[in-house]
Parts: structure tokens; sequence; C-alpha cells
């Protein structure tokens, strides 16, 4: 796995893009993309909205890393940060440049660049955050170095890691989408759906064929292509323990769960999002 390899997977497929029937769809009309965009996004995740108001980002030098659309960007930036950004693709880079200049939204620079070696000066930020884009790097220790090199030292990093106590992880990847996957390789059945011509389960399908299936099925394999589409390169899943080892150079100040997300089950409305939830917040500071 290297990072050439994650930059090519998200530039084709840019965070949530055919979610919403795709910019390119859209004939250039950026602003009704990303209308449409910001209202799946805040009706789907709705909680990302009160945790940023609980997030004090007024007056700050914030530093994202890892942009997507600029959804919450933007919101970074309407509650006060002063904001940069930072992608390591071109296309979001380019995207996110057209969310600022169409929304006039006061900010300091759009970076193209790696989180492994940040293009900014040591002690830059108040804060560093991050929403859903860290545990997509494999060699995150090297990260977590860069980012506590380019804030300050009573600095804070807040960042959103998919979370392996939760009934995503624990259920519906380990156990039912395994077993389904499993039926329909014994079947030799193909799906038509809505990733490729083949569609995400004719993806899957591709895939346990090229590497083997039960090679294929295990978790250390699986996981990569069952949190972001299954052309997703590499994902982690992440409890308390492990982002005390991976990110060493910090302490975990405070932590919360939130989105009941397992499909194919159908939970979103179950009360265990604090238990089981699938999105980890954790709130550190350098040490």
């Amino acid at each position: 796995m290297n990072e050439s390899d994650i930059q090519d997977f998200w530039n084709r497929f840019p965070c949530g893009d055919w979610q919403v029937g795709g910019l390119q769809q859209r004939r250039g009309d950026y602003e009704a993309f990303f209308r449409d965009y910001d209202r799946f996004r805040y009706e789907k995740e709705g909680h990302i909205l009160g945790c940023l108001d609980a997030i004090d980002f007024k007056g700050k030098s914030v530093l994202e890393i890892g942009l997507g659309q600029g959804a919450d960007s933007e919101q970074l930036i309407r509650r006060g940060a002063i904001w940069s950004g930072l992608d390591l693709t071109p296309e979001s880079v380019t995207r996110v440049q057209m969310r600022l200049s169409l929304r006039e939204l006061p900010h300091r620079e759009v970076k193209q660049g790696s989180v492994l070696q940040i293009p900014y000066e040591s002690g830059s930020f108040d804060m560093v955050f991050s929403h859903g884009v860290l545990h997509h790097v494999p060699d995150i220790r090297t990260a977590q170095r860069e980012i506590r090199r380019i804030l300050k030292p009573e600095g804070e990093l807040v960042v959103m890691l998919y979370a392996r106590w939760s009934l995503n992880y624990l259920v519906a990847i380990s156990l039912v989408r395994r077993l389904g996957l499993l039926g329909l390789y014994l079947l030799g059945r193909e799906q038509q759906g809505i990733l490729g011509q083949q569609g995400i389960l004719g993806q899957h399908l591709a895939n346990a064929r090229a590497v083997g299936l039960w090679k294929y099925l295990r978790m250390e394999n699986f996981i990569h292509r069952n949190t972001d589409g299954p052309l997703n390169p590499y994902a982690k899943v992440y409890d308390l323990a492990e982002v005390e080892r991976d990110f060493s150079g910090f302490k975990v100040v405070r932590s919360y769960k939130r989105f009941m997300h397992a499909p194919p089950l159908p939970v979103t409305a179950l009360p265990l999002e604090k238990a089981l939830g699938w999105h980890l917040w954790v709130h550190l500071r350098p040490v």
C-alpha cells in the first residue's frame, strides 16, 4: 500500500460525489452540486453540525486535513475559524477553491499536499481538524508527528475516526456483509448497481475472485473495501487504545461516538449511538 494508490482512488471518486449524482452530471453547475451535497450530508449526518457547534473555532488558526467537497470547511469558516485547507488530491482542492470563491468565504489558502509532509512551518496552527480522513492513512504515525509539529504547543487536534466498537464494524461488516458475499460467491451471481458496470456487489465479487475468496474475507483485507466502497485501497478502525498507540505524540482529552450507521441493517433510529456509533470523535493535545 502506498500513498499514490490512495490519492488515485480519492481523486477518481471524490468523497460523496456519486451519492448526489456526481458533479460531472451538473455540467459545471457547482452551486447546485454543493447545495445538493450539503443537504444530503447534513440530513444524513446531522450530528456533525452539533459536534462543530460544541468546538470553539472563533479566531483560531485552523488547518483542515482532507477536504472532500468542502462542506465542513465552510462550516468551520462560518464558525469563525481562520481557515487553511490541505488535501492529497487535486480534484478536491479544485472543488473546495470553487466553493470558497462562489460563496465568498474568507480563508487563508488551500494547498494540495500530503499529511506525511505537511507544507507548513512548525507551530503554525492553533488547531488541526480532520473528519473521516486519517483512518485512510497507512503511515499514520508519521502523519501524527507532522500534525504535532505544525501545531502550537497548546494546540488541539480534533479527528473523526471509524470506530472498532461499533455496530457497523462488529455486526454489519464483520458478519452480515461477509456472509452475504459468501452466499453470492457460492451462487455465482453478479449484480448491477451503483458503482461501475458491475455495481458494488459485482465489484466485491471481482475483488474476491482476484485475490481468493477466503483471503478477501479476512478482516484485515475486508475492512478496506467496506468503508468507502469496494475499490477503496485502505481503511482502519479505532478504539481509544489504538488511538493512543497511533497518536503517541498526543494525549486524549475527550472522546465520544456519533452516527448509528450499519448498512444493510436498518439501525439509524436506535438509541445506541453513544455506545455503538460508527464515528469516533477524539480531541487530543500535544505532549
